[in-house]
């Protein structure tokens, strides 16, 4: 059975659809006017063996935040209708990230009981033409969005690009651990109460 969802949202700020198969091998195409969440998002896909096509059109003459938050928003609720219920998966998932003088570490439970927890510091206010603060948003948004309770820090660090990218090459690789089909669930949801 695939693993598949796409979701559209249209609002008068933003346009956006987004596509995944959480069992593909990375494959991406992404366009979102922002260049620098573009290769974030790309990422993404690669690390965590998602296929994703996201195409988000957004108000970007006013600024990128609701065009960064609403693509998390989609994101997550595509994750989560892909998941099916959570029915036999793993469920948790952490990962380390090194990126020269940069480590971050991710950790989350597809619980359906979303959560985030932020411990993420930039010496910048930008990176790109991209605000550093956008990207508390996104995880925010895909986290409440996808049901996930997700704890996201990065240990040491000082360079800004390094910073937000192991951050979204974390989230990828806890992600793809705990979205992997578990044979001793039996298919179930892999919790006491019997469902997610």
């Amino acid at each position: 059975m695939a693993r598949t969802a796409e979701v559209t949202r249209e609002t008068k700020e933003t346009q956006i659809r987004v596509w995944i198969d959480l069992d593909g091998t990375g494959e991406s195409t992404i366009s979102t006017g922002i260049g620098f969440f573009d290769h974030m998002l790309e990422g993404f896909a690669r690390h965590g063996g998602f296929d994703l096509k996201v195409e988000t059109k957004g108000d970007l003459h006013i600024d990128m935040h609701h065009t960064v938050e609403d693509t998390g928003i989609v994101l997550g609720q595509a994750v989560k209708q892909a998941l099916d219920g959570f029915k036999g998966i793993r469920r948790f998932g952490s990962a380390y990230i090194p990126m020269d003088e940069t480590l971050t570490r991710c950790a989350l439970d597809l619980s359906n009981r979303p959560y985030l927890i932020w411990k993420v510091e930039f010496s910048r206010p930008k990176v790109g033409d991209m605000d550093t603060e956008l990207f508390k948003e996104f995880h925010h948004a895909f986290a409440m969005n996808s049901g996930t309770c997700l704890h996201l820090e990065t240990l040491y660090g000082d360079n800004t690009h390094h910073i937000a990218e192991s951050g979204f090459k974390a989230l990828a690789r806890a992600l793809r651990e705990a979205v992997e089909l578990d044979p001793k669930t039996h298919g179930r949801a892999p919790s006491t109460k019997g469902v997610l």
